[in-house]
């Protein structure tokens, strides 16, 4: 199965988050419930192979984590394959990912060696898109290039499946852990 570690985000969050999704017309729009950001991605690892780390994660409590969302940027360069808010790197949470890296190689799983950045993903878009769907992209992108949240706390993060099918990724959380 794929599997990632993520922060869980609060619904006043997420709430606003999917708020302002209601601008994007092109791509597919990340729903709502699957709004998270993710401090490690997995890959394909067996549900036994992640025993040692669910007893490690059930351990980790670092407490809150403070999450400020700021800013509209794509990931892809001139065919952006998403659009994300960035998150404050701030040094908790800097902390708390390398610590989740840490309990992850120890607990003998393998990951890939990608800079850490915090975002939270609002819509994947295909690996071509339309003239007209760029032309929207970049109407919602100028509206909202400098979207600010309040920040909000998180106390739970979630090691979660990632089933990929047709109509997007489905996330079904496998465990949940509380931060405090």
């Amino acid at each position: 199965m794929r599997a990632f570690l993520a922060l869980d985000l609060p619904e006043e969050l997420t709430a606003a988050l999917a708020t302002a999704q209601e601008g994007i017309r092109a791509g597919r729009v990340v729903p709502e419930e699957d709004l998270h950001l993710t401090l490690a991605f997995l890959g394909e690892v067996r549900l036994d192979a992640l025993d040692d780390l669910v007893l490690d994660l059930e351990m980790l409590r670092p407490g809150p984590i403070r999450i400020e969302a700021a800013g509209l940027e794509m990931f892809g360069g001139p065919n952006p394959s998403s659009l994300h808010i960035r998150v404050d790197a701030a040094p908790e949470l800097l902390h708390l990912q390398r610590k989740t890296e840490t309990m992850i190689r120890r607990a003998g799983l393998a990951l890939p060696r990608r800079r850490f950045v915090p975002h939270v993903t609002l819509a994947r878009f295909p690996r071509t898109m339309s003239a007209e769907d760029h032309a929207r992209l970049g109407r919602f992108l100028a509206a909202k290039s400098d979207l600010r949240l309040p920040p909000v706390w998180s106390d739970s993060l979630s090691l979660m499946q990632s089933r990929l099918t047709s109509e997007g990724p489905i996330y079904d959380p496998i465990e949940t852990f509380a931060l405090a």
